[in-house]
Parts: structure tokens; sequence; C-alpha cells
């Protein structure tokens, strides 16, 4: 079943893609949900009369979303986990720990688009931010043990001490 989307959805496509969708995910939720709509052809020249009078605000929300990019590249953030003595974290470090993070920041953004791989260890790791359909941002970030930041910052004071 082909559909036109309406608004962004998580795995399939965002707002005004034409896609291609089994018929009972189409007819039973898409559709009544407002979702999407059948992608008739008079659905679909609608859709191309639209898209070419919103090209220049589809370029500025483009511009928008790799400026966004860019802030969000130069950020390096540090995450505190409990962590077992193997190393191994308690649960996992997920989307909706990193959204926190950049919030407090100043930088806003919905944890659904935030995809992140198994995290389940000390380490360093790298998140991907879907912006915009042609725009994705890396987050590096690096999950310490909650107790090893005081140490490390007490060496580093100790050190010139020394010396």
């Amino acid at each position: 079943m082909e559909i036109i989307l309406k608004e962004d959805v998580i795995g399939l496509g965002f707002k005004n893609d034409i896609v291609n969708v089994k018929s009972g995910y189409g007819r039973n939720y898409l559709i009544p949900t407002g979702k999407a709509v059948i992608a008739s052809p008079s659905a679909k020249k609608v859709l191309a009369e639209d898209l070419k009078q919103r090209a220049h605000k589809l370029a500025k929300i483009k511009a928008d979303a790799e400026a966004l990019a860019e802030k969000i590249n130069a950020v390096a953030l540090t995450i505190t986990a409990k962590v077992s003595a193997t190393g191994a974290i308690y649960g996992s470090v997920n989307n909706i720990q990193i959204a926190e993070e950049l919030q407090k920041l100043g930088i806003e953004i919905d944890r659904k688009i935030i995809q992140v791989k198994d995290v389940k260890s000390v380490g360093e790791y790298v998140a991907n931010v879907r912006l915009h359909k042609e725009v994705t941002a890396h987050v590096a970030f690096t999950v310490v043990a909650e107790g090893a930041e005081a140490p490390a910052a007490e060496e580093a004071t100790e050190a010139p001490a020394e010396a």
C-alpha cells in the first residue's frame, strides 16, 4: 500500500515522503491516527504543488538542522553509571540519558531521534542524532564509573604539589 506521510514516523520516513507499507499497518494505524493518507493520484499532485511552494522553507529547515548538527558534533559528553567490579554497567546507557545530558548543555533534542547501540560497559561511544532526513549529527560520549571521577580529579591536583 502506497501512502504519503503527514508527519515524521520513526523507522519509516519523514513528513511528505511517499512510502510503501503493509496494508494492515496503513489502514489500522497510520491513516486513522492522521500520520498518513493514501497516495492517490490527486493526493500526489497536491503534495507536488505543496513541495514546490515550500521549497525555500525546506531549505531553511535543513540549514537550521545543519547548524544544530555542527553544535552537537562539537559536544563531548561524560555519563556516569553504576558499574560492577568487572566493568559492566548495571543496566545500560540509552538515548534518554544522552538527551538529558544534552539538555543540561542547553541543546533541546527529542530523545526519539537519538540512536544508540548497546552500551553496557565503561568506554567511549558515539550516538547518532537524525535531525533531518539529510542531516545526521554524531554525539561522542564517554561512560565512566560512578566513583571514578573524584579519584582522577584528586590525582591531578596532587601531582603538581609533589613537583
